[in-house]
């Protein structure tokens, strides 16, 4: 069997080998991939400073139909990766949030990111 002989090919799949220790939640709270994809495409849009709301994430429909992401979005509330946040004055707009767990768990992908980057030989 051929070994990977490109230090960014190496640094990626190092990548992946740390990232999946660190995805794996507690029991009964993985997250699928579809999961997965509705949370980073929620957590970019509040991260650019224009949280999501509820009826844009069930729009996206590249991640699924408007009720299979309305699940989602319960399953990830449920896991305690989203949370809603209503503007005062204004309670029919529900917004998407991260939670701390969210944010934690994508420092730790970040972290294991940074462990993949040192791999690579300058």
């Amino acid at each position: 069997m051929e070994k990977v002989n490109t230090p960014f090919a190496a640094a990626y799949l190092r990548f992946l080998q740390l990232a999946k220790v660190i995805q794996a939640l507690p029991n009964g709270m993985e997250m699928d991939a579809n999961e997965k994809a509705l949370l980073q495409a929620v957590v970019l849009r509040w991260y650019e400073n224009q949280p999501m709301t509820v009826r844009e994430a069930i729009a996206l429909a590249d991640l699924g139909s408007p009720a299979t992401l309305h699940k989602r979005i319960t399953r990830l509330r449920e896991k305690e990766m989203l949370s809603t946040l209503n503007l005062e004055g204004d309670r029919r707009a529900k917004f998407l949030i991260p939670t701390e767990r969210t944010l934690d768990y994508f420092n730790n992908l970040g972290q294991s990111m940074q462990q993949a980057h040192q791999v690579v030989p300058t």
